[in-house]
């Protein structure tokens, strides 16, 4: 009998914890370590997971003139689209006020911090490590981030002598890429854990905001693939937009039913070189990178979630604060692996940048997986968008090469 899904699973563990939450009530509180379990494992990947896996993405460049060149264009194209991915979540979420009159009491100890958000130059001063085992130790994301890119940019300069360093990392990646997948196994315990015991307190009331939610994330991510890639091939690349949605079709629906980046990465390196005539060697450079680094779907997630919670506390966020989520969005997204439950890991580093109770996931939890599907496609796709552009541009330079040498 073939094994259900994650996502089978995921869904089970959500009606059950549903319907005992609502037939048991407060009782199921007891439950509710085994939703602080999946959290803790989740905080215990998240620094050697992102560290390892922005290496070697990075070192995936080979070389310093590759470097100044697709990579320069591969980074600046996901990032652009990963800043605009987070201003529509956010616009959508500014539209739709999901979390806005949910009248139900706040979970047992989540009360809005006391202070002010850090700016975005204090942010930017705090990405510098002082002791980068401290970084590590502490798990201080944004200065893992700053670190990862420091090694990697130093392992492609140095050059020949860095290789062993470079097989050492990668080995490393692919340890955690296992350990991860093997904590997104008792990922539908984990919802159970959470969901449960809030359902058992507050009822069903507590999931009504969620359908607002999905929704805003929903046309976020069809906002993005319709408007952001579908111009991004014609005006750059001049390729039909329906011509590039069919191509990447395959690998889309892959993606939305696995929620892993990395498991459709096959898929899309075939898609992309078969159906939308990008070079093999733009393919295996461009693909592999922005499994690492491109996660459009998941900065749209990041901007609903952060406003879904900010209205369910009563929190009113100023610019400055919308402002340093789309850049810590936009940052932290380069660290935050494709792999199932990523979207979680980064969303907590967004919440503690503008001071938001990171409490706030429990209730975003109980839907993620299903989020994800969403997200991951979009990730996928934007992907796709960014091998056909770069793509087009390498064959370019190549042509005036060919014509200065002709001449």
């Amino acid at each position: 009998m073939k094994k259900p899904s994650l996502l089978t699973q995921v869904s089970v563990a959500f009606v059950i914890a549903v319907v005992l939450g609502l037939i048991v009530g407060d009782k199921m509180a007891v439950v509710q370590p085994l939703g602080d379990l999946f959290l803790r494992l989740i905080k215990f990947i998240m620094a050697p997971l992102i560290l390892t896996t922005l290496i070697v993405g990075i070192t995936s460049l080979q070389d310093t003139k590759q470097l100044f060149s697709m990579g320069g264009r591969t980074i600046v194209f996901y990032l652009v689209t990963t800043l605009i991915a987070v201003t529509i979540g956010i616009a959508y979420a500014t539209i739709l006020s999901p979390g806005t009159g949910a009248n139900i009491a706040l979970p047992k100890g989540a009360e809005a911090p006391a202070g002010e958000a850090p700016t975005i130059v204090e942010t930017v001063l705090n990405m510098i490590p002082e002791n980068p085992f401290a970084a590590l130790a502490e798990g201080n994301i944004l200065q893992i981030i700053f670190m990862a890119v420091a090694i990697g940019l130093g392992i492609l300069f140095v050059g020949e002598p860095a290789k062993p360093v470079q097989k050492l990392f990668e080995a490393f990646s692919t340890v955690m890429f296992k350990i991860t997948s093997g904590v997104m196994v008792i990922a539908p315990i984990g919802i159970f854990g959470m969901v449960a015991p809030i359902i058992g307190e507050y009822g069903l009331s507590v999931l009504m905001p969620l359908a607002k939610v999905i929704i805003a994330v929903a046309l976020g991510c069809v906002t993005q693939v319709l408007i952001a890639y579908s111009l991004a091939v014609k005006g750059f690349a001049n390729m039909n937009p329906l011509t590039f949605l069919k191509g990447i079709a395959p690998a889309g629906l892959v993606a939305f039913s696995t929620a892993s980046s990395g498991a459709t990465l096959p898929v899309s390196m075939k898609n992309v070189q078969e159906n939308l005539g990008v070079s093999k060697k733009t393919a295996s450079f461009v693909l592999p990178l922005g499994a690492t680094m491109n996660m459009d779907g998941s900065a749209i997630y990041q901007g609903v979630a952060a406003l879904f919670i900010a209205q369910f506390y009563g929190i009113d966020l100023g610019m400055n604060e919308i402002l340093l989520i789309m850049f810590t969005t936009t940052l932290a997204s380069i660290g935050t692996a494709g792999v199932p439950g990523a979207g979680m890991i980064m969303l907590t580093m967004v919440l503690a940048a503008v001071n938001l109770p990171v409490e706030g996931i429990a209730l975003i939890a109980a839907i993620d997986r299903v989020l994800d599907m969403f997200r991951t496609s979009v990730n996928i796709i934007g992907d796709a968008a960014a091998s056909v552009v770069v793509d087009s541009y390498e064959k370019k330079q190549e042509q005036q090469m060919s014509r200065t040498k002709s001449a």
